[in-house]
């Protein structure tokens, strides 16, 4: 895992860069894809402090929150299940209180009120009031899969309104740059569409390229 010191490093080179975008230069493939905001629009920066856990049952998130270290997001493999609730308004202050920017949760959230009024960045699949077993077991530290996307303890964790993406720490300045690259096209684009001359002949070339041919 890398120091938090280079995570800083690595996190601030997507200072103000969009998922869509990190997404895009992922060839469109990572990334969250049912997993939504619970929390409102702030965004997510942080390093992955992954935690396994069985269906419906929290003991081990609570395990990992005596291993926070400020920075840390808790990205959390439920397996899917919705049926209860793994975190809500109490693991969200203790994790909070510790210095962790987020959760990530391949299940369900309750309390969700209190995670909008404290605009504390939290992505689950679904919302239950019903609350979770506390009795294990599961794993900290270990690689988990949210969502059909491989998640390794310290990877980065970029989320905003449209979801989250996750980026290994040794790709970060090449995803970066590629993402930063990708914003200044598109702001392009916007511009000649604003101007009137949005050049569509791409379209064509694309279309006869996508046509059967003809015996």
């Amino acid at each position: 895992m890398i120091s938090s010191a280079d995570a800083a490093s690595a996190l601030d080179l997507f200072e103000g860069i969009p998922t869509s975008a990190v997404s895009d230069c992922l060839g469109r493939l990572a990334g969250t894809h049912t997993l939504r905001p619970q929390h409102g629009d702030s965004w997510l920066r942080g390093t992955a402090l992954t935690v396994r856990v069985r269906a419906g049952d929290n003991l081990a998130i609570h395990d990992a929150l005596r291993q926070v270290r400020p920075g840390h997001v808790l990205v959390i493999d439920g397996g899917g299940s919705e049926e209860r609730a793994l975190v809500g308004e109490i693991l969200m202050k203790l994790a909070q209180k510790r210095g962790a920017t987020g959760f990530v949760i391949d299940g369900s959230v309750r309390d969700v009120a209190a995670f909008r009024a404290a605009a504390f960045p939290c992505y689950a699949r679904a919302v239950t009031h019903r609350g979770p077993y506390k009795l294990g077991p599961g794993e900290v530290g270990e690689l988990v899969v949210l969502d059909g996307q491989p998640v390794h303890p310290g990877d980065l964790v970029l989320g905003d309104e449209d979801g989250v993406v996750f980026v290994r720490p040794q790709d970060a300045v090449m995803l970066a740059g590629a993402a930063r690259r990708k914003l200044a096209d598109e702001a392009a684009t916007l511009a000649s569409i604003e101007r009137g001359d949005y050049d569509e002949r791409w379209i064509d070339a694309a279309l006869a390229n996508s046509l059967p041919t003809r015996p």
